[in-house]
């Protein structure tokens, strides 16, 4: 390996052999997408069957939860990006599609003080937006962060706390998220970390859904085949580059 990387001084060179290393929909193909196009796949992610589910021009393939158009007020694409409106009345987003097994990469960024999170698992038949739902939060700031780390960004929302050392990024800035569902495995992902992975139904997750406000919720704990939703909570969030691949 070390003569190899002697041999190839010159960039480009060296960009196509890490490329045999991490392409096509590997971890660096997920998760560098911040240095790409926004709302751009790549030739290797088309190859790796990588799907965008937000066009950057419209809401084409969504709808507000439980409606069967948008929502009238709390959303609007501008710049190529979702703007979730802060301080409307508004409703959660979901997608046209169910996914069952799937890996879901996003890039975002919050305001000051701010609030969000995607939920999968969802059904649209309930009277809410129940899902486990990967949060996204001013972790210092917003009033939920001081409730515990299991409420806090990229947990399993007041069920399961990411790792401490997860490499979180100041409001504002952009992140990048994953969420892989692959059978009863379920991961967690920050700008290119692990930072949270579960098993369904494992006792970890029954004695945090014991101590969470979904301890009375049917069913709350179950895979089933689902939408992704965008959550709304009144203050301002930015979402670009949603894409996805169904893992078969």
């Amino acid at each position: 390996m070390k003569y190899l990387l002697r041999r190839l001084r010159r960039p480009l060179a060296l960009a196509a052999v890490l490329s045999l290393f991490f392409l096509p929909g590997g971890i660096a193909a997920a998760d560098s997408n911040s240095s790409s196009p926004p709302n751009q796949l790549t030739a290797a992610e088309k190859a790796a069957d990588w799907q965008l589910l937000f066009d950057g021009k419209s809401f084409a393939g969504w709808h507000g939860y439980g409606t069967p158009g948008m929502p009238a007020a709390g959303w609007e694409v501008a710049d190529g990006m979702i703007h979730v409106i802060g301080k409307s009345k508004s409703n959660d987003l979901i997608t046209e599609r169910k996914f069952t097994d799937f890996e879901l990469s996003w890039e975002w960024r919050i305001a000051e003080v701010g609030n969000n999170g995607v939920k999968y698992f969802v059904n649209e038949k309930r009277p809410d937006a129940r899902g486990h739902e990967y949060q996204m939060l001013d972790d210092d700031r917003h009033p939920d962060g001081k409730l515990g780390a299991n409420r806090q960004t990229a947990a399993f929302y007041d069920v399961l706390p990411a790792a401490a050392d997860k490499p979180v990024r100041t409001p504002g800035e952009w992140n990048v998220s994953r969420i892989i569902v692959r059978g009863g495995h379920v991961e967690h992902w920050l700008n290119g970390k692990n930072v949270l992975t579960y098993e369904l139904g494992s006792p970890e997750v029954k004695a945090g859904l014991a101590k969470s406000k979904f301890k009375n919720a049917p069913g709350f704990g179950d895979k089933i085949t689902g939408p992704i939703l965008l959550t709304y909570h009144e203050t301002d969030c930015w979402f670009r580059s949603v894409k996805i691949r169904e893992l078969k």
